[in-house]
């Protein structure tokens, strides 16, 4: 066994280590949005992000697992699920995820919204970005159906709570995704569409 050294430096406090990786995470992302707008999607090459950013391509990876995924993630999920998971429980679940939305629109910034705009309408009109959008929705209804199996005290994997999530994020993406590629994209009008399909959703879907 190796002899405990107390005189060995101690690494960073957690907190201090989550805001240096957030902080880095943003970093990368900007930069990548920035060249993506002075070069294109395709043009633009993870070396080059990384460079721009001050990391390794490795790096990249450890924050981003693909290109795609620059454009992609995003706060919004985080936002979204601590909305949820701070609404009344004795809310339906279409209910509290209506004040979820609205509580994230609520929280973010001009420049939050413009970055969502941009994201947005990168991620309908570029291919490769749209189709790996389909593992982010995955992995959304992943996310929210565990969140909604908490509110009812079930198993995260709860069948039911993960249904109610697939109805949810259809519902999101039929609201948005015929005109999301539009270069007006306004980010408020998104929301208030997504806010009124929830709404047809909470009604029982009639037209």
């Amino acid at each position: 066994m190796t002899p405990m050294n107390d005189d060995a430096p101690a690494g960073p406090p957690a907190g201090l280590r989550e805001r240096k990786k957030a902080r880095t995470r943003a970093a990368i992302r900007e930069h990548a949005l920035r060249l993506i707008r002075e070069h294109g999607y395709a043009a633009t090459t993870v070396e080059q992000i990384a460079a721009a950013a001050d990391v390794s391509p490795a790096t990249f990876f450890r924050y981003f697992p693909t290109k795609e995924d620059v454009v992609l993630q995003d706060d919004l999920d985080i936002l979204t699920l601590e909305a949820l998971n701070a609404q009344s429980r004795d809310l339906s679940p279409i209910a509290a995820m209506r004040g979820a939305a609205a509580s994230a629109y609520a929280a973010m910034t001009e420049q939050d919204l413009e970055r969502l705009a941009e994201t947005t309408r990168l991620t309908f009109s570029v291919p490769e970005v749209r189709a790996r959008a389909v593992d982010e929705l995955t992995r959304t209804i992943e996310q929210i159906g565990g969140a909604m199996a908490v509110r009812a005290g079930r198993e995260p994997d709860d069948f039911a709570a993960r249904v109610i999530a697939g109805a949810l994020i259809g519902v999101i993406m039929a609201a948005t995704i015929p005109w999301a590629a539009d270069n007006d994209l306004d980010v408020g009008e998104m929301f208030a569409r997504i806010d009124a399909g929830l709404a047809q959703l909470e009604n029982g879907l009639l037209l």
